[in-house]
């Protein structure tokens, strides 16, 4: 482990990269504490610590950003929101589903699309929060906004509007230029900025207040840490699918006959249906104050209510399948594995092979979905039972372990390609199925 720590910093490509992915988030956590024209603050600070469910978590995942109101007060979620949008679209849409298959210039089609998308959905969010800012109310009485009216709408609308631009092209440089994926290691630093004030919390309640009972405490830390193992076992599982290649004779030279085989992921779709399905919880929040019926919604939609929880059980497994079958195509990979002489072991190549992989992945996808459903519900049940005051496990926590283990597999591909040794020893031969190749 600690060698290949040491080889990160000799390579200059990839020190390069983490430094630059550093420095991103050096200025998305500065930025965090720019607050918006015309709030108080602390009032906000406040009024925000005496909430809890959605807005604890939509606060949990802008890293701070609500209860500073600062220009990052809508974090990420509008992009995500408008990934979603356009996603579902493209099961509609037959235009969008072709322009999706044309490669690199389809792609960057799509992503102009998504980016518009942000910019809407932020103008809109921005329009509702400006509104709903106005009748918020300090504990003693004193007003969020001291001076409401429509030069603080139109103010805070635009601030937060270029706020979430500015971290749409932040998480895109990151994913470019750095390393690991930039609009989740954006809500993964958010949440680890979280922490320390939670653990200091919990430590007030069990040394000052006596909320806490000590050996209660003792559980949880236990308790948290065979989750997190839990996480990183079932993250790292996979279906492995036999492939067997015949052997082709090219003049004098004998080619493939070679077994290898290809892996179905337990959790195929990673840690994407649990941010999607918190944006789309957290959106009619955001509206809140442009209709009573959004209030009712939010209010119907709480996390510490069976039809709140319910509702998120159903995203998360829809999101499982969904976003499975978007970036997964049975099909693709078994005419990819017929091209090249591969085949599953009793299994005719072709059609036969793409359903026999369709019923294995659906199998698959299904335990996955409870897997996320099952932690992502844990901080409900720790608040309402135990009163634990901080979001501990549930989507944060999956957040933080899985984005964890994809920038450590990134930084390990880097090593391996440039012939140094991984953060977990060298691999097998296998397959990647993907939407479009099997190689």
């Amino acid at each position: 482990m600690f060698s290949a720590i040491a080889n990160v910093f000799k390579i200059s490509d990839l020190r390069n990269r983490i430094f630059f992915t550093v420095a991103m988030l050096a200025v998305y956590r500065i930025g965090i504490f720019i607050s918006t024209p015309g709030v108080d603050r602390v009032v906000m600070q406040e009024w925000v610590g005496q909430q809890g469910g959605l807005l604890g978590m939509f606060n949990l995942f802008s890293g701070g950003a609500l209860e500073q109101l600062s220009i990052f007060a809508l974090g990420i979620m509008p992009y995500i929101s408008s990934s979603i949008i356009l996603q579902l679209l493209t099961v509609v849409i037959p235009a969008l589903e072709k322009l999706k298959k044309e490669g690199e210039a389809g792609r960057k089609k799509m992503t102009q699309y998504t980016r518009y998308g942000t910019i809407l959905l932020a103008l809109i969010q921005g329009i509702g929060i400006s509104f709903y800012l106005e009748d918020i109310q300090g504990p003693a009485g004193e007003l969020v906004v001291p001076g409401p009216g429509w030069g603080f709408r139109f103010t805070t609308v635009i601030t937060l509007t270029a706020g979430t631009t500015f971290l749409m092209w932040l998480g895109e440089q990151i994913t470019e230029r750095g390393v690991g994926n930039g609009i989740s290691l954006i809500i993964f630093s958010g949440i680890v900025a979280m922490v320390p004030s939670a653990i200091v919390q919990t430590w007030q309640m069990v040394a000052e207040t006596e909320q806490l009972d000590p050996f209660l405490l003792v559980f949880l830390v236990v308790f948290m840490l065979l989750v997190v193992s839990f996480i990183c076992f079932v993250e790292r599982g996979q279906r492995r699918i036999p492939i067997q290649y015949a052997k082709r004779v090219v003049g004098r030279q004998s080619y493939g006959g070679q077994a290898t085989h290809l892996p179905l992921k337990v959790n195929t779709a990673g840690v994407i249906p649990a941010i999607f399905a918190s944006s789309l919880l957290m959106f009619p929040a955001t509206l809140e104050g442009l209709s009573p019926v959004f209030a009712q919604l939010n209010e119907l939609l709480r996390l510490d209510g069976w039809l709140g929880n319910g509702v998120y059980v159903l995203l998360l497994v829809f999101f499982c399948f969904f976003y499975t079958a978007v970036t997964f195509n049975p099909v693709d990979v078994a005419d990819n594995l017929k091209k090249y002489g591969g085949y599953i072991p009793g299994i005719r190549p072709g059609k036969k092979t793409a359903e026999y992989i369709d019923r294995v992945l659906s199998r698959v996808t299904f335990g996955g979905a409870i897997y996320l459903s099952a932690v992502c519900v844990l901080p409900t049940i720790l608040m309402t039972q135990f009163g634990v005051p901080f979001y501990f496990g549930g989507t944060s926590l999956l957040i933080v372990v899985s984005v964890g283990l994809d920038t450590v597999q990134q930084i390990e591909s880097h090593l391996i390609s440039r012939h140094y040794e991984g953060f977990t020893g060298p691999r097998g031969p296998r397959i990647r199925g993907r939407s479009s190749r099997a190689a």
